[in-house]
C-alpha cells in the first residue's frame, strides 16, 4: 500500500488551488482581456454565427478516472481499494466491464440518448506527474517545440474567421495555456464583465469615440489590436442581451461558469472554443467513500453543471460538443490516508453534437495492485480531441496537433 504523498509536489497546486483559482468560480469577475497580438481581418460584429461550438472542461488537479468510470469487472479494482471503491450494484449505464459513478445520475438522459460517452485509458504520451508541467504539456499538445501556442488557439487559426470572439475563457481573469497564441482570443469572468475598462453607465459612448478618435487610422499592430478589441466587445453585446438562467444550475462555482457559457452561446456571437475550469480534483487524503465526501461532492457538482449546460442551450445545442480533461490520473491503490497518489492514465467524457453516445471507448489494459501501479495510457489525448477537431470543424489535425498522427477511437460521427 502506499503512502500518503508528503512531498513538496502537490504545494504548487494547493497555492492556487482548493477553493481558489482553480475552483470554476466568477471570483476574478470583472478582468476581461484580449489575448493574442495577430491582426484581425474581420471585425467580431460581422464574424457571425459558428457552425460549431467546443466546450473544453478541465478538471483542475488530477480527476480520478478510476472512480467516475469504474471498471468492475476488473479484480484489481477493488483488491486495490478496500476503502474507497464505488460497488459494483450502485454502478450506473454499467457493461461488462464499466459502469458510471452513481452521483453522474444526472447525466444518464444523456448517456441514453446517445449524446454522452466516455474513453478509458487516455492521456499523454508519457507520464509527467507535476500538476503544472502536465497542464502546460497537456493543453500546449506539441511537445517538444519552442513556439508558445496552445491547440485551442492553433484550431482558432486553422477555421475562419480571426475574430477575438472565436475563443473565449470564461470563469476566470487569465486565459489557459490552451488558448495562448498569434490569434486573438478573449478572457472574462462572466458575460456582463465583457465591457471596455472605465466605461460606465454615465459614459455616453466617450470612451468608445476618443478609442475610435485615437486609433482608427493608426496602421500599427497595437492599434488593429485595440480597433479588435473594442469590436469584439461590440460584437458580444447579443450575449449580454440573452436571458441569464443562471437560476436553473446548481449553486455552485461550475454550476455559474457553465451558466455564463451556456449564455454566451445562445449570444449566437461567433464563438467557437470556450475553456472553463473545475477543481480541485488533487485527493491524496480524504478522499471519502461511495456514500460522500469529497469525491462524492465534486462528481455531483459536475454531472449536475452538465446536465443543466445541455438543458439551457436551447436552439443551439445542435452545434456544442464539450469534452472533459484532467492533466493526469491518480494511482489504482488507494494510500494510507484513504486517498490516491499522482497517477497516469484517465477517462475522457465527450458530449453533446456529433458523439457517438452510450457506450464507452479505449482499450482497457488491466489494473495491477503492487505498491505503484498505475493505469497505462492507450489512447493518446490528443486522438479523442483531433477526431472532434476533425469532425465538428473540418480542420486539419496536422495544423492542430503537429507531428502527430492520431489513431481512430469512433467517438465521433462526422459532420
Amino acid at each position: 500500500m502506499t503512502t500518503p504523498d508528503q512531498s513538496p509536489c502537490c504545494a504548487e497546486f494547493a497555492a492556487v488551488s482548493r477553493r481558489g483559482l482553480l475552483s470554476g468560480a466568477v471570483a476574478l469577475a470583472g478582468a476581461t482581456t484580449l489575448v493574442g497580438s495577430a491582426a484581425v481581418t474581420t471585425s467580431a460584429a460581422a464574424a457571425g454565427p459558428a457552425t460549431s461550438v467546443l466546450v473544453v472542461l478541465s478538471l483542475r488537479g488530477a480527476a480520478d478516472g478510476l472512480s467516475l468510470v469504474v471498471p468492475h469487472a476488473d479484480p484489481a479494482y477493488y483488491a486495490a481499494r478496500p476503502g474507497i471503491a464505488v460497488p459494483a450494484d450502485r454502478l450506473l449505464a454499467r457493461d461488462g466491464m464499466f459502469g458510471l459513478h452513481p452521483e453522474l445520475a444526472p447525466l444518464l438522459p444523456l448517456w441514453t440518448e446517445g449524446r454522452l460517452a466516455a474513453v478509458h485509458a487516455t492521456g499523454l504520451p508519457a507520464p509527467n506527474r507535476s500538476h503544472f508541467a502536465a497542464m502546460e504539456e497537456v493543453e500546449d499538445a506539441d511537445p517538444g517545440s519552442s513556439v508558445r501556442s496552445g491547440w485551442l488557439n492553433r484550431l482558432i487559426g486553422a477555421t475562419p474567421g480571426r475574430s477575438p470572439l472565436d475563443g473565449l475563457s470564461l470563469g476566470g481573469g487569465v486565459a489557459p495555456t490552451s488558448l495562448f497564441g498569434p490569434e486573438p482570443t478573449m478572457s472574462a469572468g462572466a458575460v456582463d464583465d465583457v465591457s471596455l475598462p472605465g466605461e460606465g453607465d454615465d459614459d455616453r459612448g466617450r470612451r468608445r469615440a476618443s478609442l475610435r478618435t485615437l486609433w482608427e487610422h493608426d496602421r500599427s499592430p497595437l492599434a488593429r489590436a485595440m480597433r479588435s478589441t473594442y469590436a469584439a466587445v461590440d460584437g458580444f453585446g447579443p450575449a449580454k442581451a440573452a436571458a441569464d438562467n443562471s437560476a436553473s444550475y446548481p449553486a455552485t462555482d461550475l454550476g455559474r461558469a457553465l451558466a455564463e457559457v451556456a449564455r454566451a452561446i445562445r449570444g449566437d456571437v461567433g464563438i467557437e472554443v470556450v475553456t472553463v475550469d473545475h477543481g480541485d480534483w488533487d485527493m491524496h487524503s480524504g478522499m471519502g467513500s461511495a456514500d460522500g465526501g469529497w469525491l462524492v461532492d465534486n462528481t455531483r457538482e459536475l454531472a449536475g453543471a452538465i446536465a443543466a449546460f445541455f438543458g439551457d442551450l436551447g436552439d443551439q445545442a445542435a452545434k456544442v460538443t464539450l469534452v472533459t480533461i484532467s492533466e493526469f490520473g491518480r494511482r489504482v491503490v488507494e494510500n494510507a490516508s484513504r486517498g490516491t497518489d499522482h497517477g497516469y492514465g484517465n477517462v475522457m467524457f465527450v458530449a453533446g453534437a456529433g458523439v457517438r453516445g452510450g457506450r464507452y471507448y479505449g482499450s482497457w489494459p488491466g489494473l495491477g495492485t503492487g505498491p505503484d501501479a498505475d493505469l497505462l495510457v492507450t489512447t493518446d489525448y490528443r486522438s479523442v480531441l483531433a477526431e472532434i477537431v476533425a469532425t465538428r470543424f473540418g480542420a486539419s489535425t496536422a495544423a492542430v496537433f503537429p507531428r502527430f498522427a492520431p489513431e481512430a477511437v469512433g467517438v465521433m460521427s462526422s459532420l
